[in-house]
């Protein structure tokens, strides 16, 4: 540790000079002997020498650089802010400020974050981020967390000589007249109260002479400077000029005031010259009065809040006597001059009020006297504000309390000061972080005020005295000895020139002596005066004077001292030489008689001094003028701080000096009296000679007898007490004793002996009076409550003795060793020390506050103590106090014994601090640690909040002192707290019972600790017990939980109400629950710094720091807090509503730290979970090596919280080694779930718009395919994973965004995921993947340890990513329809298809989507469609239990029912058994299920009326029952079977052919269609949809998807459609009925198609061909004859056969075959020849009924024969038989063609027969006509075909 040694080379105490106002050397009237006077000695001592000032009372703070942060970049799926910032980084081409980690580390490791930037860098690059205690604490401000210890000692600034205030510097700039200036002018300047007529300073002298007066050497322009306690509108400067006084008959004054000629003249000048170099004496010539703080803007000046505006911006509107003036007050930004960095105002006074004759300061603002012309010049001068600072004492930066106080911010924004912001912190440098106004690279000056620093005080500035420091509630801090004259009037009975001469002379013998050197001198750099003159009164009766004549007084004056004034005529005209004056008269005032009095004097006028005439015998012999009487009046005012006006305090001076001296007789009861009657002194006198009196009491107490030393502890306990009592401020210390102890005390270089002897002695004895039980009366109250002041007392005069033993036999730069107290010494405070203890136990019980301050001063006693003797024999005091207060005890005590450790452990050498034995470890630490570990047990809530406070302060004051910055400190102060860690772990419901603040702060703590110790300790922290190590992974996911960075919007106020505290109202608003409870403090003041309102007096001048109790809470001090207020006193008032009312730039600040505590946080744990990883995989630690479900609870932890970008970039290397070190445990069933979630986050960040993000996610998945491949050998389990997770998070993910105009497209994020699943499986782009998330080239081929060979494979990564593209785009797909779904059910269908289909890996999934397509299809009436879907499932449940072997089918079952639906695959089957994950998978396929879906199945193939269907499928049911013997559903089932079957042969025996459905081919064309553009389908539609409802539903569902610019065109008919032969910006629909081809049909016949033609009995009504004939003319007609009509057949192919799962097929092969006009006429006469035929074979159920075999074959013949049916076969022959078709024909065709013709004929003629054997009477008629129909057919055919008469 390095010792700690403090700035000033190991010395303890700094001297702090504080003389001040000496303008010429002190008073060389004060340079007697003053031995002779001891009091005196003490006086002149006490002010003259310099303060001692302990260096290391309170505490002595070095901080570190504050950390800065980098913006933290959280990204969302749809941000990529990182982008967006290295763009505008590189567009702004500045700086660097967000660290590029785009560049890999060399280790493979990616550093994030800068680390440190002290020395220690090297050793902390092992970090992965940054603490996360700066970020936890960003504003940590040591004094400010001091200061709310309770009983805090508030270090005092040393008391300024001139209270505190204003300093207000005046220079004067130049005087010019309208008429020109040609003589000297002079003037005073002095501070005045204008409403109480008083001057409130002593003048400043100046001159102003014209520029050939000036001399060579030009002496500085001084300045004068003056002190102000506050502004105020009555306060102003009251200038007063003179000029050499006027030759009678010569040029006179009026020649400045008069209009006409304004300049003047070449001899008035002359005039003026000549007189004014002969003329020494002045008159009177204007004043005027300069309002400083102009009454009409209230106190503020200028801006509300800007100390840097002007004194007044406008000086006008003052009282109407005054001339209304208009100064232009300019405001200079930097002053002229070059020494100032306050804010200076040139003001033009040009209302200067001229005046006839001589006047006193009275009369000014008389109202009955006449206003004057005004004089036409102006007076310039410069008014300049200081802030009064410390620096007019010292450029001290006290105690760093003040260095930082206020920025020099002059030339800043003047409206953005703060005053001190909460949490600047005493150091310089880390204060530069806090404020949030930085500074422009301006050092900061060290004395914290806008003042000039002493140093640059010129030496001829004139500090002009205060005369309200002799008034003052303060102690004198400074030798001042003076007397001010101020001759008023003299009245006589004739007009003369009168001026009076002042003197001070020491006796009256002889009036030739020459008077005493004591006038104060007028001019600069002059010494003291012998005499000083007043100005002239010109030729007046009543001689008025308006001077001030200021000399110095002797030490002790005798009655012989007295001021002598002389009256002097002078005639004001040259006759033959320069005027002489003339003495008329003198007057004589005793000093001893008078000084004191404060009111008016009176004195006669002597005309001649004869020797003694002070003495009444002298005075008889006197003349006087006037008659004697009493006619010159005269004030005096006596400054001094050696002479006290107070008798008491005199006599008591006198009865010490006697003492001392010991002139006095022995027993002294004087100078008991003396002593005793200091208590009825009056508190101002009392104040005034505080510091000279405790002096000398502490002389008496020290070296007086028992009684003497009694009587001076009590006078000294009652002044402390009163002074206490009337402190300003209800501070627990009152200042001016603060002061005293910390500056004045001194044993000034040992003259004196050391204090604490005596007053132990004294304070003991009464101590154990007390204890005897003697009555010891209200004096025993006052000693405890002002313990303080003693036990402060006797520390400081401990060290003083001790620095003083050792300072000179101490080597430079050495540690003043500590002293080992004496015995006899040590028991009596260790008595004393017992005594009080008990006192603050006694007390607390009945809830006295003079215990706690009682305690917070035993405290500082101990803490005090620490730094002066053996550490161990302290811990002796501390030990005594734990034992009295042991264990958990009333919350009073426990507060009590809490402060006590609070304050003991602040001490700087806290970390350095021995055990009690020497072998011990830190004894306070062990305590501290103990106790706070009970505190957290403790029932009183507000103490738990306190304890944890304490831990997190002092951690942060170790963390960020400078002197524990090398990491085996860092190390050693971990391993001192380490315990706490044990502790909790031990006791972990303690923790859990703590609100989540208090967690917040004991994780920070924990975090803290756990990230400096080294691997050996923490893994002891991880070998006992499973369980234990279990419970500390709990505490990191319990710290990731709670430090999560969520956006504002995502709900503020998480945890917070999880408690009301027991405490009133909170102490401040809660602007963050995530950072530290001193955040809010620090941003509610920062926020009430920034608006001030106007007219509070301190706006402007008091920025001092702001007191705690001023922030009342029911007066806010801004609009912002106002409102943050009246939303915090509303019930749970939002967190955001307050950040909201925070200043844009805090806003940003507690943004920017809670996003780094996040970012730490998570780091730091990562790191811990990796260094588990590690110690895991060497078996050193207690943990549950068979599922290690602390790393796997930790990184889901991890996975699902919202973490910045640096730790994404952490986390991958980390996850890689992790999966490398235990792939073997992570990979199997145990791990499922954490797989499962691991796979689902890494989708989800596959999503991410971030391209760090996603390629990151990228290599995760690989990693996680890698694993699977090497320990499982397969990736079907984390197939189905992967699928089961792609699908949750379809439901998360918005894959489809919308367009402009309404329609839906697919999403960023859904193209991203897309990306990353396909890079996924990319190889070319692995390797560079890999390299840029910071993993090695090689890591998915590398081979982990253990295995042998090399089971990566891309093809099998190419399959998987494969599989999940499929269920991406048709999850994507089925999203894109959304709003067409209920429009387009046929689109619909299939994307529930699609979906089906891509999610067929995992049963349960296949399943749900086949069975959401399954009620669509019910929805549209498709039942056929639906039973297959039922079918489907049912399939997808036997396989499984087939695969399984339990169930009660077989293969040969399954086979059977793919014939019913074909899509029941086979590749399920392994996959969907092998991939059992939790949630998912076989446990739901059971029989029973089977069965229902194929029950199901039937219901709704019967209702499609496809009965063959229901077969097959009861046939797969019995197998069930007969297993199970249930014979009742067997029954059933039978029934079902025998009904069904009835159905079919119904079906068969109908004369018109039965039809399940229509068959539609639909083409496509046009862009507008999307992905159908181009494609044929065949659509399956109800038996009863005809072609025109087809198209009227088609065109429906499709018009509405075009946009303006496209149409919708049916095409009528149904040839080949050319596609670029087509109008763009049409849409086409082609829509055509087909009929299905029967599997062993011929297509290439040329017959006419009829269906009931095909033979066929019970046959599935499976198709997948269909076909449609068109006829065509290759002629180029529409349409032509028979004998032009070809003929073209289409045969199409589905994808699949109907029924299928969806309504529409895709074709996938169209053929087609032409037949020729001739083959056509053929076929249609073969076609009818069959029918004829058919008809007459067919055998019939019965003879018996004929009836519809009759009908049949009517409706045939009718067709056949009739003769009007001319397109028949008539028409046939006139076509190609006759005429020119007839010779094109060829002849084989003409045969086939007469064949047809004649077996046509012949089998109408078997008709006829058959009709006539069938008919009844009814249809006779009928068949006449048939039998006429015939023959004329044949007559007609003849002509064409001779021989069908022959063949007939």
């Amino acid at each position: 540790m390095d010792s700690y040694s403090n700035n000033n080379g190991g010395q303890r105490f700094r001297k702090i000079p504080h003389q001040s106002l000496a303008h010429i050397r002190m008073e060389p009237l004060l340079d007697d002997n003053l031995e002779q006077w001891p009091h005196l000695n003490e006086l002149v001592q006490c002010y003259k020498t310099d303060w001692v000032k302990d260096e290391h009372k309170y505490g002595h703070y070095e901080s570190v650089a504050h950390v800065s942060f980098q913006s933290q970049i959280f990204e969302g799926p749809d941000t990529d802010i990182e982008t967006e910032l290295h763009l505008g980084n590189s567009r702004e081409a500045k700086l660097d400020e967000f660290t590029d980690d785009e560049i890999p580390s060399t280790s493979g490791r990616q550093m994030t974050e800068p680390t440190f930037s002290d020395g220690s860098q090297l050793h902390l690059t092992k970090h992965l981020g940054l603490s996360p205690l700066p970020a936890y604490e960003p504003a940590f401000d040591w004094e400010n967390e001091r200061s709310m210890i309770f009983g805090q000692r508030i270090p005092e600034s040393p008391m300024t000589l001139n209270g505190s205030g204003l300093k207000i510097s005046v220079k004067v700039l130049s005087l010019a007249f309208q008429a020109g200036l040609v003589e000297p002018f002079y003037g005073t300047l002095c501070l005045y109260n204008k409403e109480r007529r008083e001057k409130l300073s002593e003048d400043f002298y100046f001159h102003v002479v014209p520029t050939d007066m000036q001399d060579e050497q030009n002496t500085p322009e001084r300045r004068g400077i003056f002190y102000l306690d506050a502004p105020s509108a009555s306060v102003c400067l009251l200038v007063q000029l003179e000029k050499p006084a006027s030759e009678e008959g010569g040029v006179t004054p009026s020649v400045y005031s008069r209009k006409e000629p304004v300049h003047l003249s070449e001899r008035e000048k002359q005039k003026l010259q000549v007189w004014s170099r002969i003329m020494p004496y002045r008159e009177s010539f204007a004043w005027a009065i300069v309002p400083l703080f102009d009454s009409s803007t209230g106190a503020t000046s200028g801006g509300p809040a800007s100390p840097s505006s002007p004194l007044t911006q406008s000086v006008s509107g003052s009282a109407s006597h005054e001339g209304t003036f208009e100064p232009i007050a300019k405001v200079m930004l930097d002053g002229k001059s070059g020494y100032s960095s306050g804010s200076s105002v040139v003001v033009e006074i040009s209302n200067l009020n001229k005046v006839k004759e001589s006047y006193t300061e009275d009369s000014l603002q008389d109202p009955k006297r006449k206003v004057h012309k005004p004089v036409k010049g102006v007076l310039r001068l410069e008014i300049e504000k200081h802030q009064l600072g410390y620096s007019d004492i010292e450029n001290l930066s006290e105690s760093g309390s003040l260095a930082n106080d206020s920025v020099d911010m002059g030339d800043r924004a003047p409206d953005s000061v703060l005053s001190r912001v909460p949490g600047n912190s005493s150091d310089g440098l880390r204060s530069g972080s806090q404020k949030w106004n930085v500074h422009d690279g301006k050092a900061v000056s060290g004395n914290g005020s806008n003042a000039c620093p002493s140093s640059e005080l010129n030496a001829s500035d004139f500090q002009a005295f205060d005369f309200r420091t002799t008034v003052r509630n303060e102690p004198f801090l400074q030798l001042f000895h003076c007397l001010y004259v101020y001759p008023l009037t003299v009245s006589l009975s004739r007009k003369r020139n009168l001026f009076v001469r002042v003197e001070l002379r020491k006796d009256d013998l002889d009036i030739r002596r020459p008077p005493l050197e004591a006038m104060h001198p007028r001019e600069p750099g002059a010494g003291p005066q012998k005499w000083v003159h007043t100005q002239i009164a010109v030729g007046t009766r009543v001689a008025s004077y308006h001077d001030e004549i200021k000399l110095s007084l002797p030490a002790i004056w005798t009655p012989l001292h007295h001021l002598l004034f002389t009256f002097f005529h002078v005639d004001l005209q040259t006759k033959l030489e320069v005027p002489k004056p003339v003495v008329i008269g003198y007057a004589v005032l005793p000093l001893s008689t008078h000084a004191q009095l404060r009111s008016e004097i009176s004195l006669p006028i002597m005309r001649e001094l004869v020797p003694h005439y002070l003495q009444d015998l002298g005075k008889e012999r006197l003349e006087y003028l006037e008659d004697g009487k009493n006619i010159f009046r005269l004030r005096l005012r006596l400054c001094s701080s050696l002479y006290p006006f107070n008798e008491r305090i005199r006599d008591f001076f006198l009865e010490y000096d006697r003492h001392t001296l010991r002139t006095s007789p022995p027993w002294g009861s004087e100078l008991l009296e003396a002593i005793n009657s200091l208590k009825n002194v009056d508190s101002t006198a009392l104040l005034q000679f505080l510091h000279p009196i405790l002096n000398m009491l502490l002389h008496l107490i020290g070296s007086g007898g028992e009684t003497l030393q009694v009587a001076a502890f009590r006078a000294m306990v009652n002044i402390l007490t009163r002074v206490q009592q009337e402190s300003v401020d209800d501070g627990e210390r009152n200042r001016f004793l603060v002061n005293y102890v910390d500056y004045a005390f001194d044993d000034f270089g040992g003259r004196q002996a050391p204090v604490y002897p005596g007053l132990s002695t004294v304070w003991g004895s009464l101590a154990r009076s007390k204890a005897k039980g003697y009555r010891v009366g209200p004096v025993y109250d006052d000693v405890l409550a002002m313990a303080w002041f003693f036990l402060e007392l006797v520390v400081k005069s401990l060290a003083l003795e001790q620095t003083r033993l050792f300072y000179h036999n101490l080597p430079l730069d050495e540690d003043v060793p500590p002293m080992q107290l004496k015995e006899g010494v040590f028991r009596c405070v260790m008595q004393l020390y017992d005594c009080l203890l008990t006192e603050v136990h006694e007390r607390s019980k009945k809830g006295l506050s003079l215990a706690k301050r009682l305690n917070s001063s035993l405290a500082f006693f101990c803490y005090d103590l620490l730094s002066i003797i053996e550490p161990r024999q302290v811990f002796e005091l501390v030990s005594l106090y734990l034992d009295k207060f042991s264990g958990v005890c009333q919350s009073v005590l426990h507060d009590c014994k809490l402060t006590f450790l609070q304050i003991i452990c602040d001490h700087d050498l806290f970390v350095e601090m021995p055990g009690r034995d020497p072998s011990d470890r830190n004894y306070l630490s062990s305590v501290l640690i103990q106790e706070i570990f009970l505190t957290w047990d403790h029932e009183d809530l507000s103490q738990r909040s306190k304890a944890a406070r304490i831990l997190v302060v002092l951690l942060c004051k170790h963390e960020f002192d400078a002197r524990y910055q090398k990491p085996e400190d860092k190390l050693y102060i971990a391993q001192l707290y380490f315990p706490l860690i044990g502790q909790i772990l031990d006791e972990m419901p303690v923790f859990y019972n703590l609100s989540s603040t208090e967690k917040r702060e004991v994780l920070i703590a924990i975090l803290q600790i756990v990230r400096n110790l080294d691997d050996t300790s923490l893994v002891k922290a991880w070998q006992q017990s499973i369980a234990r190590t279990r419970l500390f992974f709990k505490l990191m996911e319990e710290s990731l939980v709670l430090f999560e960075h969520r956006k504002p919007s995502d709900g503020m106020l998480l945890g917070s109400s999880s408690r009301s505290p027991t405490v009133d109202a909170p102490p401040s608003p809660k602007y963050s629950e995530r950072l530290s409870p001193a955040i809010n403090n620090y941003l509610s003041e920062a926020s009430r710094q920034e608006v001030r309102p106007q007219g509070t007096p301190d706006n402007g001048f008091l920025w001092q720091r702001v007191n705690s109790q001023l922030s009342s809470p029911s007066q806010p001090y801004s609009l912002r807090e106002a409102l943050a207020q009246a939303q915090s006193s509303r019930i749970g008032a939002s967190a955001q509503a307050l950040r909201e009312s925070l200043h844009p730039i805090l806003r940003q600040k507690l943004e920017l730290w809670e996003e780094n505590l996040s970012a730490a946080v998570s780091l730091q744990v990562l790191e811990t979970a990796e260094k588990f990883s590690t110690m895991a995989a060497a078996h050193t630690i207690a943990t549950d090596y068979g599922k290690l479900d602390c790393l796997s609870a930790i990184f889901m932890s991890f996975f699902s919280r919202n973490q910045p970008l640096v730790f994404w970039k952490a986390l991958f290397p980390v996850f890689n080694t992790v999966f490398d070190l235990h792939g073997e445990t992570l990979m199997a069933r145990e791990n499922d779930r954490f797989l499962k979630q691991v796979a689902f986050h890494l989708l989800r960040l596959a999503v991410f718009r971030n391209e760090s993000i996603r390629k990151r996610a990228v290599v995760g998945l690989q990693i996680l395919v890698r694993s699977s491949l090497y320990y499982i050998m397969q990736t079907a389990r984390l197939r189905v994973m992967l699928t089961i997770t792609l699908s949750e998070l379809m439901s998360d993910v918005q894959v489809t965004q919308m367009k402009s105009d309404g329609t839906l497209e697919e999403s960023g994020e859904a193209r991203r995921l897309r990306k990353s699943l396909e890079e996924m499986a990319d190889e070319s782009k692995s390797k560079e993947l890999l390299k840029e998330c910071g993993l090695s080239e090689s890591g998915l081929m590398v081979i982990p340890e253990g295995l042998s060979e090399n089971r990566w494979s891309w093809s099998e990564v190419k399959r998987l990513s494969d599989s999940l593209v499929l269920a991406l785009d048709a999850s994507l797909e089925h999203a894109l329809l959304g709003p067409a779904m209920t429009m387009d059910r046929y689109a619909a269908a299939e994307s529930f298809y699609k979906l089906a289909m891509a999610f067929a890996p995992v049963p349960d999934l296949h399943i749900m989507w086949l069975l959401h397509l399954c009620d669509a299809h019910q929805e549209m009436q498709s039942s056929a469609e639906a039973a297959q879907c039922a079918v489907a499932v049912a399939g997808v449940v036997m396989q499984a239990l087939v695969a399984r072997k339990d169930g009660v089918w077989s293969r040969d079952h399954i086979t059977s029912l793919r014939k019913i639906c074909p899509m029941v695959s086979c590749e399920i089957n392994s996959e969907a058994s092998a991939a059992e994950v939790e949630g998912y998978g076989a446990s739901k396929l059971t029989v029973d299920s089977a069965v229902k879906y194929l029950q199901s199945a039937n219901k709704l193939f019967s209702q499609a009326e496809l009965f063959h269907f229901c077969a097959s499928i009861l046939e797969l049911v019995i197998p069930v029952y007969k297993s199970r013997r249930a014979y009742g559903q067997l029954a059933k089932c039978h029934t079902m079977l025998t009904n069904i079957y009835e159905s079919i042969l119904e079906q068969e025996s109908s004369p018109i052919p039965f039809t399940d459905a229509t068959y539609y081919r639909v083409g496509f064309y046009g862009e507008r269609f999307g992905k159908l553009d181009r494609k044929e389908f065949i659509y399956r539609e109800p038996r009863d949809v005809r072609l025109g409802d087809i198209m009227e539903k088609l065109s429906h569902i499709y018009e509405s998807r075009m946009d303006g610019n496209h149409t919708l065109h049916i095409i009528p008919d149904s040839r080949q459609v050319k596609a670029d032969e087509l109008q763009p910006g049409v849409c086409y629909l082609q829509i055509t009925a087909v009929d299905p081809v029967m599997e062993d049909e011929d297509l290439g016949s040329r017959r006419e198609r009829i269906l009931s033609l095909s033979t066929g009995g019970v046959r599935a009504r499976v198709f997948d061909r269909f076909l449609f004939d068109t006829p065509f003319t290759k002629n180029g007609k529409t349409q032509g004859g028979l004998e032009d009509q070809w003929k073209r057949r289409s045969v199409l192919q589905t994808e699949g056969s109907f029924p299928a799962l969806v309504n529409r097929l895709l074709v996938i092969k169209s053929e087609s075959l032409e037949f020729s006009p001739v083959e056509n006429a053929i076929g249609m006469i073969e076609t009818r020849t069959a029918a004829l035929r058919n008809e007459l074979e067919e055998p019939r159920s019965s003879e018996g009924d004929q009836r519809p075999r009759l009908q049949s074959l009517q409706r045939i013949l009718q067709g056949s024969v009739a003769v009007q049916v001319n397109s028949g076969v008539l028409s046939v022959c006139t076509a190609f038989l006759s005429g020119e078709p007839a010779t094109r024909l060829r002849s084989q065709e003409l045969q086939q063609l007469i064949a047809a013709l004649l077996e046509f004929m012949a089998v109408c003629k078997r008709a006829i027969r058959v009709h006539f054997r069938l008919i009844g009477e009814e249809d006779q008629e009928f068949h006449t006509q048939l039998v006429n129909g015939f023959q004329s057919l044949t007559a007609e055919l003849s002509h064409y075909i001779p021989a069908i008469l022959s063949e007939l």
